[in-house]
């Protein structure tokens, strides 16, 4: 799978870790930034990370920043994104089981880094379960001209 990840500076050493897990287990992985601990601004790399994934790029993306709230919000914003902020295992699996999450959002200042990689193996190891669900998923998006 083919997943584009992103950070802000708060979170650049797990971004690091994460990405190269990703490689290890066989992923291809396209780092967006940022590279630096000098501080940026989260929304920058959170529409970077969307953009990969609305635009077929990337199959999926990984974002994270202090909390993953912010980030989650930002890609959010984005028609079809489905951006989960997830702090424990149950809501990973259950964000691409039920909702068909393609992006993930973690904090780095709320989980600890080994905790980050099984909620990131949980996420990517859970398929969409479709059926019920698909109707559901599809009501997410706000109509063609809506606010």
């Amino acid at each position: 799978m083919k997943l584009a990840v992103g950070s802000d500076h708060a979170a650049l050493a797990l971004k690091n870790r994460l990405r190269d897990q990703l490689r290890e287990w066989g992923h291809e992985v396209e780092d967006l930034g940022t590279s630096s601990t000098e501080s940026v601004d989260y929304p920058d790399f959170a529409h970077a990370v969307a953009t990969a994934v609305q635009q077929g790029r990337c199959e999926r993306g990984v974002l994270i920043c202090g909390t993953g709230l912010g980030m989650a919000m930002t890609a959010n914003r984005h028609r079809g994104i489905r951006a989960a902020a997830c702090g424990d295992i149950y809501s990973a699996r259950m964000s691409r089981l039920h909702n068909d999450a393609n992006v993930l959002c973690l904090g780095a200042r709320v989980v600890a880094p080994e905790y980050a990689i099984e909620l990131l193996k949980a996420w990517l190891d859970a398929p969409y379960e479709g059926t019920r669900h698909v109707r559901r998923v599809a009501k997410i998006e706000l109509p063609e001209g809506k606010p």
